[in-house]
């Protein structure tokens, strides 16, 4: 599963992820880009953001054919990528080309206050993909009236009008994605996945009558397709070619066909076939079809995502947002991370989980670092760290799961980061060294391990549905949260110094203790208003792990809160009975989703993941307000520009970076235009 911004991201370390020849080759203008001599790995900052760049190590090294089956790959991601603007919000294309059509024709006066926050607001949306926070979900509110923006639209000859134009100003479509308690989750969220006047109750009734051909391989109801309600009926429209999204859809397969006539081998090849298939049909028996072998396919220097993938922008879990992240293999990384895949089956056996959870043939697990050359989608400009696939629990059982840790992503957030926030947060200077020596490779060791072991880790009691049925809105975060709990459990155990992958497993494992403890119920909170609840899945689950063994570890003191000239800390007394506390968590968790106990994941959810401590939450904004690293990061991508011959032939591929943030995207914008304003 994708994990965005997942553990303390400023201080994760580098060692942690037939050719169709009528297709026109998309070329890229040189001079939207720029080439660099001594990496700069920050772009700008607005807002609470701040956007990075990366590097592609080892570009040089690939062959032609393996250079060009990166490129349609990249391309092929970028063609889709209006379709998460869509699925995001049903008027941010509108939106979007209205206001990038004001930044680039206006010709008045861009040294006021006004025009400085337009610009920012357009920046916010770029990097939201929509008008609403990529991970709060909140709704992005402007620093400038709608006067302000009436007048820009004239002077621009721009239309943005009724409810596209309202929404912006008023209190409407508030949140994205609303998982909260009580209330109807698809009538309360944004998110275009359901048309107007669809419910909890029409989605659940409409894919409770769905039928798999076979209940031990369920089919991934819902993952393509968008609910609609017509004269009382709910009806299901696919994402496919000749369906909704067919004209991205369209260009994507172009990009893909030509992807498959350079592919490294046969099996490769056809899995993208397969890939292909799906796109063509929207079948979801070819989506399985395609996902066993994609997952088989583990050979050669390039992989890559590409699909409707993730559920998490989706308050009930069902369907996918749209992404593609395009990969190189690292090599060194790669084969020194092996040895988690290779043992996985004694954490599976060695876990507390009951007897009768544990998986007794853990299967294919593969796990590689890799280099990003591309993301587009939901994957971009906010990237994940680390990714497991595929999500279907079947396929993992049966097939395996793929593994990645993306190197450079992580190594430019390493390059970009600063201490001030740690020094901070710590409790004392034996904390700040801990992790300043230990806390880069316990952050890599987490990430391998909730991907690797975590996410392949247990199984469904015979007759339980998936988690997506039985544990509804909590479902992601319970799945979050549970793998969380399998690297934190293994974190503090000589296993990992036998393995050779540390020097010294019980301080590794202190720091990675004292992270995720001050992460979970200090540091994350600056991501939130005063005020709100915990809504987005990881934040969530992150909350309800610390603050569940810390209120369990009170009577024993092994988490002490401690408050020092008017500062508050959190300061672990006692790893071992911590560690022994995760493990009776992940044995919990493991039962819920096993079993498919709702009501044991809502009274756990809601008890120690959603409701924020007040006073505390004040005190860590104030404290905050001292640095100016703003707390989310993000990418432009690397601009791979093909050189041709007369006859029209590639004979090398350049990688350029981009000048800044807003060149990317309205060179996106302009080259990628593949769908009408409504859908």
């Amino acid at each position: 599963m994708n994990l965005k911004s997942l553990f303390k991201i400023c201080l994760l370390a580098l060692l942690i992820v037939a050719c169709k020849n009528d297709v026109k080759e998309k070329p890229v203008a040189k001079a939207e880009t720029e080439k660099t001599t001594e990496f700069d790995y920050t772009v700008e900052q607005f807002a609470d953001i701040k956007v990075l760049r990366y590097q592609i190590p080892g570009w040089d090294k690939l062959t032609l054919k393996e250079q060009k089956l990166v490129y349609y790959l990249t391309q092929a991601g970028l063609e889709g990528r209006d379709i998460i603007w869509d699925q995001n919000y049903r008027h941010n294309l509108t939106i979007r080309k209205a206001l990038e059509n004001v930044y680039q024709n206006y010709e008045g006066d861009k040294s006021s206050d006004d025009w400085n926050n337009f610009e920012t607001y357009l920046k916010r949306v770029w990097f939201s993909n929509g008008i609403h926070h990529h991970y709060s979900s909140d709704k992005l509110k402007p620093e400038f009236s709608s006067d302000y923006l009436k007048q820009l639209l004239a002077d621009t000859n721009t239309t943005l009008e009724g409810e596209a134009f309202e929404v912006i100003f008023n209190d409407k479509d508030l949140k994205k994605v609303d998982q909260s308690n009580g209330i109807d989750n698809v009538a309360q969220s944004a998110v275009n996945f359901y048309g107007p006047g669809v419910t909890n109750k029409d989605v659940v009734d409409f894919y409770a009558k769905k039928k798999s051909p076979d209940a031990k391989k369920p089919l991934s109801f819902g993952l393509n397709s968008k609910l609609v309600k017509e004269n009382g009926e709910v009806k299901e429209l696919v994402y496919k070619s000749g369906g909704l999204y067919g004209e991205a859809i369209d260009k994507v397969v172009e990009w893909l066909e030509k992807a498959q006539g350079v592919a490294e081998n046969q099996a490769q090849g056809d899995a993208i076939g397969l890939l292909i298939k799906y796109y063509k049909s929207g079948d979801l028996q070819t989506w399985d079809d395609y996902n066993v072998a994609w997952t088989a396919a583990t050979e050669g220097n390039i992989d890559y995502i590409n699909s409707f993938i993730e559920v998490y922008q989706d308050p009930l879990g069902y369907k996918g947002t749209y992404e593609s992240i395009v990969q190189i293999k690292d090599f060194d990384m790669s084969e020194k991370m092996a040895v988690l895949s290779e043992n996985a089956q004694w954490f599976e056996d060695n876990s507390t989980l009951m007897d009768e959870h544990k998986k007794k043939n853990v299967v294919g697990v593969t796990y590689k670092v890799v280099n990003v050359a591309g993301e587009a989608g939901d994957a971009s400009p906010s990237t994940p760290i680390g990714v497991n696939l595929p999500n279907a629990n079947w396929i993992r059982a049966a097939v395996g799961s793929k593994s990645v840790s993306l190197g450079n992503i992580i190594e430019a957030y390493n390059n970009a980061g600063s201490s001030g926030r740690l020094k901070e947060f710590v409790h004392d200077e034996e904390e700040l060294e801990l992790e300043k020596e230990y806390g880069q490779v316990a952050d890599k060791l987490h990430t391998a391990l909730h991907e690797v072991i975590g996410h392949a880790s247990g199984q469904l009691n015979p007759g339980v549905g998936e988690t997506k049925e039985t544990l509804k809105n909590y479902a992601s975060t319970l799945e979050e949260g549970r793998a969380d709990l399998v690297g934190l459990y293994y974190l503090y155990t000589p296993k990992l110094q036998e393995l050779g992958l540390v020097d010294d497993w019980k301080k590794v494992g202190m720091a990675a203790y004292d992270g995720y403890i001050r992460n979970g119920l200090m540091t994350q909170l600056i991501r939130l208003n005063l005020g709100d609840d915990v809504v987005q899945a990881h934040m969530r689950n992150r909350q309800w792990v610390s603050s569940w063994v810390y209120e369990k570890g009170k009577a024993d003191n092994v988490i002490e809160k401690v408050t020092r000239d008017g500062k508050t800390y959190f300061n672990i007394n006692d790893y071992e009975k911590l560690h022994d506390l995760f493990g009776q968590l992940l044995r919990e968790t493991q039962r819920i989703k096993s079993e498919g106990d709702y009501d044991a994941v809502e009274k756990l959810v809601e008890t120690y993941g959603v409701k924020v401590d007040q006073d505390l939450h004040a005190e860590i904004l104030e404290r905050n307000k001292q640095f100016t690293s703003a707390p989310y990061s993000g990418f432009v991508n690397p601009v791979l520009v093909p050189e041709t011959n007369d006859a029209g032939e590639i004979t090398s591929i350049k990688v350029t970076q981009p000048k800044g943030f807003a060149d990317q995207m309205l060179n996106y914008s302009k080259a990628y235009n593949n769908l009408p304003e409504v859908n």
